[in-house]
């Protein structure tokens, strides 16, 4: 059991509501130190709002939230030199060189520093980091997309922030530029100094960065743990393939490694052409968008689910 003293951030009842429309209905999580948490869900789900007011950049309309242990709109600047936010794009500052930038913005975070966290993060430090050492001395207008991105990331991370928020990180990305951003967020999540909560559309990116995923449908968070429990509690059993005297096999299973184990005690070198298809989170989300559309109620283990 988790205690309150290792949460990061604390969210229960959250609601927003505009007019009449209801955008978050009685949202509740919580966030623990040095956890990567993944929040999903479809356009209008209300990610995008969630992620705002946690930020502190959106007042909500009720419930209790708070961040680094303060409610994040009441937040002061010495609070706000704790956090750390990477937007989808930023592209100013392109005359800027990649190391001076980091050493201007470091400057206002000298203030904030203490026994514990010393802040700012040496800018050479952090270019090192963030793998953009040939590029120190570069101007930002003239860095590709990947390392650009590098960049937004060391700017996020230059007050050596407590909790980081990640708003769709890859978006746009070529494949490369995409396994080289997250192997850049496993890295800093290894280390476990920093809190990270990411918004994505690739399901994949989350799957890869997330040690747990939140899925927020209608403003409301309709699944909560991590890929392979929601892939076990909602979809279920594995698909197996496999062939035995010319003859194709498919088979659904909850436990696929002891059913290849008896499959192979029972028909040895004759099965062929094996394959173990293991529920993934695709199939989670997809399940839960359309139990959601076909306004299905779906309660399922440890999982809260009101779709």
């Amino acid at each position: 059991m988790r205690t309150d003293e290792e949460t990061a951030l604390r969210v229960d009842g959250l609601r927003m509501r505009y007019g009449s429309n209801d955008v978050l209905n009685d949202v509740t999580f919580r966030v623990f130190q040095g956890e990567v948490l993944a929040l999903l869900g479809p356009n209008g789900a209300g990610k995008t709002t969630t992620i705002e007011i946690l930020e502190g950049f959106r007042a909500r309309s009720a419930g209790r939230v708070e961040v680094l242990g303060a409610d994040p709109a009441r937040g002061d600047e010495a609070w706000r030199a704790r956090l750390g936010i990477v937007l989808q794009s930023w592209r100013d500052h392109g005359k800027w060189r990649v190391r001076e930038l980091l050493a201007h913005l470091g400057s206002y975070y000298a203030g904030h520093s203490t026994e514990k966290v010393r802040r700012p993060w040496d800018a050479d430090e952090l270019i090192a980091a963030v793998g953009l050492d040939e590029h120190a001395g570069q101007r930002i207008k003239t860095l590709s997309g990947g390392q650009r991105r590098r960049l937004d990331v060391a700017i996020g991370m230059v007050g050596r922030p407590e909790m980081l928020f990640l708003d769709e990180p890859t978006a746009g990305f070529d494949p490369e530029a995409r396994r080289e951003f997250h192997d850049l967020i496993l890295d800093l999540a290894a280390a476990g100094d920093t809190t990270i909560m990411l918004t994505t559309h690739d399901l994949y990116e989350a799957e890869r960065l997330a040690g747990r995923i939140l899925i927020l449908n209608e403003g409301r968070i309709v699944a909560d743990g991590t890929a392979e429990e929601l892939a076990q509690q909602i979809v279920g059993a594995d698909e197996v393939r496999w062939t035995v005297d010319g003859r194709r096999h498919v088979r659904a299973t909850g436990d696929s490694t002891a059913f290849v184990f008896e499959l192979f005690k029972r028909h040895g070198e004759a099965v062929a052409d094996l394959e173990v298809r293991r529920s993934s989170l695709e199939d989670t989300y997809l399940a839960l968008v359309r139990r959601a559309e076909s306004g299905g109620t779906a309660r399922t283990g440890g999982l809260k689910e009101a779709v």
